[in-house]
């Protein structure tokens, strides 16, 4: 059974020693979870630092290259979960048809990034400082500021407690770590040498955004991130079949063991792999399920779905807004396949149907993106 993360305001409110009483937010998640009867995301908790919604690039859009990509044919295919194990907002399923397209083999990596950042000089969003403007416009009123010396360029890091507890409050395993960003991705100390070939993580949405435009590519969209996933195979839940993750041979990065304290390595990785480190699906994708999770261009809204018309629905983009019960004056954008953090006790999200949903200036150490390109 899923359980409840931490409501948005947790983690910076305790990293930022915010006075607020936490016992009466986890109440209204608590009650807002009996009204729904949905736990909340594994990623809720994570209010945006900037209220980033997709800023103006840069820099202009550059030369798309096929290399490294595969071609998918388009077609028509029954989006949303097929089976019992959705979440409410993967329902129902509907008719959904998509152009063809090409999609990057694997998530984008480090190197990849890198030499994007080379050429642009680009800052991501984890290596800025919160403006805090921003952030209170999310936060009760009367919130007082924090001191200078907490608002500092910091990300999200996964730090696993030595023993085990319960999943309610996902405070236990996510530490705002100064210094924390795509170059340190367990912070200050942690470096990329070795992992040149590791899915770059801490970047937002808007970082991806700005990523895909030097590259001359885009996100690609809900439908289409879910179409290739599939890789042409009918109604089943995940990107090789029907197979459970843990019966056969490993088939992705996900968690075994005991979530969050004790993950076993039966797939032989507890962290991050390097990409194509799985069979790819029958597409020839890598990593559409586990490893990172994957920006999608999309905002996310639970009842996009419930809105879809009985006819086939042509590249569908998402809905115009977004909205979140959870945390109504957050805005998200999809995020899609699942990481190295999900299991089955608690986040079962590489599943193909399964959604994420985070604000565009969230980067994590489990949240990464791959592109695609309609030329």
């Amino acid at each position: 059974m899923l359980t409840s993360a931490t409501p948005a305001s947790l983690f910076l409110y305790g990293a930022l020693c915010l006075t607020i009483s936490c016992q009466q937010q986890s109440a209204q998640e608590e009650n807002a979870n009996m009204v729904t009867g949905e736990p909340a995301s594994c990623h809720e908790g994570l209010p945006s630092r900037f209220a980033g919604t997709g800023k103006t690039v840069p820099f202009k859009r550059g030369d798309v290259s096929h290399d490294s990509m595969v071609w998918i044919e388009g077609g028509a295919f029954d989006m949303g979960a097929a089976d019992a194990e959705g979440r409410q907002d993967e329902y129902p399923q509907h008719k959904v048809e998509v152009d063809g397209f090409w999609m990057d083999a694997t998530e984008v990596t480090n190197a990849q990034f890198t030499k994007f950042v080379q050429e642009t000089g680009y800052v991501t969003t984890a290596e800025r400082a919160p403006d805090w403007e921003e952030l209170r416009k999310q936060l009760p009123a009367g919130t007082p500021r924090p001191a200078d010396s907490l608002l500092v360029a910091a990300s999200l890091v996964f730090m696993p407690p030595a023993y085990e507890v319960g999943l309610q409050d996902a405070r236990q395993w996510w530490s705002w770590k100064k210094g924390a960003d795509w170059k340190h991705p367990q912070g200050p100390g942690s470096n990329l040498e070795g992992k040149e070939n590791h899915p770059v993580v801490h970047v937002s949405w808007d970082d991806a955004v700005a990523y895909a435009t030097w590259a001359g590519k885009r996100l690609p969209t809900e439908a289409e991130w879910e179409f290739a996933a599939r890789g042409g195979i009918e109604n089943q839940p995940y990107p090789w079949g029907n197979e459970q993750v843990e019966q056969g041979k490993p088939k992705a990065n996900t968690w075994q063991g005991q979530f969050p304290n004790r993950n076993n390595g039966w797939d032989k990785y507890s962290g991050l792999a390097p990409v194509s480190s799985f069979a790819p699906n029958a597409y020839g994708l890598y990593d559409m399920a586990g490893n990172v999770w994957e920006w999608c261009t999309d905002w996310y809204d639970p009842n996009y779905y419930n809105s879809s018309p009985d006819q086939v629905m042509a590249n569908p983009k998402g809905p115009a807004t977004s909205f979140d019960p959870m945390e109504p004056t957050v805005p998200k954008r999809v995020m899609r396949g699942g990481s190295f953090m999900c299991h089955a006790s608690y986040c079962k999200g590489y599943r193909v149907s399964a959604r994420m949903k985070s604000s565009p200036d969230t980067g994590l150490e489990n949240s990464g993106f791959r592109c695609v390109s309609s030329q």
